[in-house]
């Protein structure tokens, strides 16, 4: 167990099928992912993690496979006062009346956020995502819900697109920008100035580090020591079974210290967020 307990603000839930990633034979990368609740609950008291924001499994092309976790999240949410969950949505229009579905159980007890990518298809200015996108956001707008976006470098993923939702709709709809902008160029180009821009303007952006190269963290903690601003916006979070809840732990206590901010970022801002 960690030296201090920590609140995870996005971790998984759910065991998908082998599927032939890039062409190779049917595998599972996420190696420790979980079917149950019971499982989930016995990983958080073994990490140290206090509490937890779970949401659905995902990454193989059949988004039915996340929208049919939806009931175990929410099952996990109700089972353990300290687990909050976030329902999968998706912008495709091909997964139209399957959003429609999960949006309807966003008045469930522990249902705090609504998670959507485009890792399985759609853009941010595809026409055909737009109807998806404005249920998603309207819901989350009406209901008082975070969106959480996955960002990763490039194509329909890349900070430059996913940036177009914060600007459109970051005004009166909380976003969490999963993965701090996925890689190099998303975190120099939020670190440098983006992110603090964004705040600056009233948006309501937040992000975690999950997934962050090396440097990422140490930076965006001296970037906000320098300006006074955005440590109310940064969250701890493990991303397992994708993540390392141990590496994750490790390299943010490293880049953030021991005091203030660092309980902020551990712990304070996820209990903020999320209730």
């Amino acid at each position: 167990m960690t030296a201090k307990l920590t609140n995870d603000a996005h971790r998984h839930l759910g065991i998908m099928p082998a599927f032939p990633f890039y062409g190779g034979p049917p595998a599972n990368p996420d190696i420790l992912a979980r079917a149950t609740v019971a499982e989930l609950i016995e990983d958080l008291d073994r990490e140290g993690a206090e509490r937890a924001l779970v949401l659905p499994n995902y990454g193989v092309p059949d988004a039915s496979v996340s929208f049919g976790f939806n009931p175990l999240v929410i099952e996990a949410a109700a089972k353990d006062d300290r687990i909050r969950c976030g329902l999968w949505v998706s912008p495709r229009r091909q997964d139209a009346e399957l959003t429609t579905a999960a949006l309807a159980l966003a008045g469930e007890p522990g249902v705090v956020a609504l998670k959507t990518s485009f890792l399985l298809g759609g853009a941010v200015e595809d026409p055909e995502c737009a109807p998806q996108l404005e249920q998603i956001f309207s819901t989350a707008r009406e209901r008082g819900l975070v969106v959480h976006v996955h960002t990763s470098p490039g194509a329909a993923s890349d900070i430059d697109q996913i940036g177009k939702l914060v600007d459109r709709y970051g005004d009166d709809v909380k976003i969490h920008l999963v993965h701090f902008g996925g890689g190099m160029s998303g975190h120099i180009k939020l670190i440098n100035e983006r992110f603090f821009k964004w705040i600056e303007a009233g948006k309501q952006v937040y992000t975690d580090t999950s997934w962050a190269i090396g440097f990422a963290p140490r930076w965006l903690v001296r970037e906000i020591e320098r300006r006074g601003i955005g440590q109310d916006r940064v969250l701890f979070a493990s991303d397992e079974p994708w993540g390392d809840y141990v590496g994750e732990v490790a390299r943010m206590r490293e880049a953030a210290g021991d005091g203030e901010l660092a309980d902020l970022v551990m712990r304070d801002n996820f209990n903020t967020l999320y209730g």
